[in-house]
């Protein structure tokens, strides 16, 4: 009797300890841990030279950096994915930024969060005009964008001229999201991880956000499969217009002026969260909450940089180093699956 207890102990205490090894080896393989590793250590490194970087205000403020990168990435994911590209995010922010300066300026009565619908509206249009040029002319994204860029950056000129709205000239209660928090976080960037955790959530748990992989892992073998890859890219153009409208309404809402040159230069910051955060450039993988780690780890590494007054081109090239290293253990990390399936193939065979 006691002898057949004995027997069944073991495998009653070793179970948890195998399921703990598995959440482990788990946790060990997810793209977005070094990316976490790196802020944790960085933030502390900056801490300890600097302990001012972490005062309440000091954490605000990393936030609210962080906040217009992260919707951004987040719409960018959602293209990178399908082995697209979006080069005229930040020009498109620019357009809704303004928009929303002139929007308050001429009706400074009309309600915020009709604000924020008509901003998001504009963005979509533009999102849809790239994507529509992507798919229907067959073009790559990288060509389609890189020329939108220079147009909607030319209408955003030409629309402003030496024009610039300042933070008196839209109501106190549009500012005060930036200002007033919600446990410790600025109200925006509550609004910028409930975008990342919506967008999250419809990627992993929605059929649609499914075919983004599949397209991005293999646009042919999407179409074998019924898939309708050009609706889904349109879509994703549309959706990335979307929240980069949303980003622009925040940005008017963050800082203190909009103007013609509001936005320049931000594509390849979003590009580069997206990327270091564990999106594959080459499509198929990667996560909107790598993007949106990815997108603090690069506005943390400014301000820690600033903190600890280093030269500004020193903060552009180790952003640049980061790129080219996750671009590098990506492919490498790539060439290592293609060689285990082939193995696997073989030994099947």
């Amino acid at each position: 009797m006691s002898s057949a207890l004995d027997h069944k102990k073991p495998a009653t205490a070793t179970a948890p300890a195998g399921s703990a090894r598995n959440a482990l080896a788990s946790m060990l393989r997810l793209r977005e841990l070094p990316v976490i590793i790196a802020l944790v250590l960085l933030v502390l490194v900056t801490y300890l030279i600097n302990p001012l970087f972490l005062t309440p205000q000091g954490v605000k403020d990393l936030l609210l950096n962080a906040t217009i990168v992260m919707i951004l990435a987040a719409g960018q994911t959602l293209l990178i994915i399908t082995r697209n590209i979006d080069l005229s995010v930040g020009s498109m922010l620019g357009l809704v930024a303004f928009g929303t300066g002139t929007i308050f300026s001429a009706m400074p009565d009309l309600p915020i969060a009709a604000v924020f619908v008509i901003g998001m509206a504009f963005g979509a249009l533009l999102g849809a005009i790239n994507g529509l040029l992507v798919t229907a002319a067959k073009v790559p994204a990288l060509v389609i964008t890189l020329g939108t860029l220079y147009v909607f950056r030319g209408l955003n000129n030409a629309w402003a001229g030496g024009k610039q709205y300042f933070a008196g000239d839209r109501p106190d209660a549009f500012g005060a999201l930036s200002v007033n928090t919600v446990l410790g976080f600025p109200i925006i960037t509550m609004l910028a991880i409930l975008v990342v955790a919506a967008v999250a959530v419809y990627m992993a748990g929605t059929r649609p956000g499914r075919d983004l992989y599949a397209i991005g892992s293999d646009p042919d073998a999407a179409t074998a499969f019924g898939i309708k890859v050009s609706k889904r890219v349109f879509l994703a153009f549309l959706a990335n217009g979307a929240l980069a409208g949303l980003a622009g309404v925040l940005y008017a809402s963050r800082f203190n002026s909009v103007g013609a040159t509001t936005g320049t230069g931000m594509e390849l910051t979003v590009v580069a969260a997206a990327v270091v955060g564990g999106v594959a450039i080459f499509g198929g993988s990667g996560s909107v909450t790598g993007a949106a780690l990815g997108a603090v780890l690069l506005t943390t590494i400014t301000s820690s940089l600033t903190a600890l007054r280093v030269d500004k081109f020193w903060q552009q090239a180790i952003v640049g180093v980061l790129i080219l290293t996750a671009i590098i253990i990506d492919r490498v990390a790539s060439l290592r699956t293609a060689k285990k399936l082939r193995i696997s193939e073989a030994r099947n065979v």
